[in-house]
């Protein structure tokens, strides 16, 4: 939060200066201790969110990744005479622990064009999919297993 305090206020300042550095630090402290002291966060979260974020920069570029070759599926799919869709509807059993991870993952499988979750139950998943094609190893895809180590880096 600390660094997101500084960059807004640089971001507002409008320009990068000795004067805007030294009142953004101390704007930034300032603001940052209000939020530790009324809003329940505190050194140890952020300090716990700078350890995930090289796991969670990777994890939004495999999203995107994921996502542009889901769209170049689909418009194979779509385009293609030959083959006929087959939507189904798709329910697994998910070992993300927190919530967060599993809405995470349930964003994740809607974000990926031909795949939309229908429902989120605890652990159980109900997704929608395109076609068939599609509805095969979600329960073990990539964001899973990514999400699962985040999860792990939490604690």
């Amino acid at each position: 939060m600390y660094l997101l305090y500084f960059l807004l206020w640089m971001i507002y300042f409008g320009s990068i200066t000795l004067e805007s550095v030294v009142f953004g630090v101390v704007i930034a402290a300032a603001i940052f201790a209000f939020t530790c002291k009324f809003m329940g966060h505190s050194i140890q979260k952020e300090l716990n969110i700078y350890r995930r974020l090289p796991g969670m920069i990777h994890y939004v570029y495999v999203l995107v990744c994921e996502i542009v070759k889901a769209n170049l599926a689909v418009i194979h799919m779509i385009l293609s005479e030959e083959e006929e869709l087959k939507p189904t509807l798709v329910s697994f059993h998910s070992d993300l622990q927190t919530p967060t991870g599993r809405a995470f993952m349930a964003n994740a499988i809607t974000l990926t064009p031909g795949t939309i979750t229908v429902s989120l139950e605890n652990q159980e998943y109900v997704v929608h999919c395109l076609d068939e094609e599609l509805a095969e190893g979600m329960d073990t895809s990539v964001f899973a297993q990514m999400i699962g180590e985040l999860e792990g880096a939490q604690s």
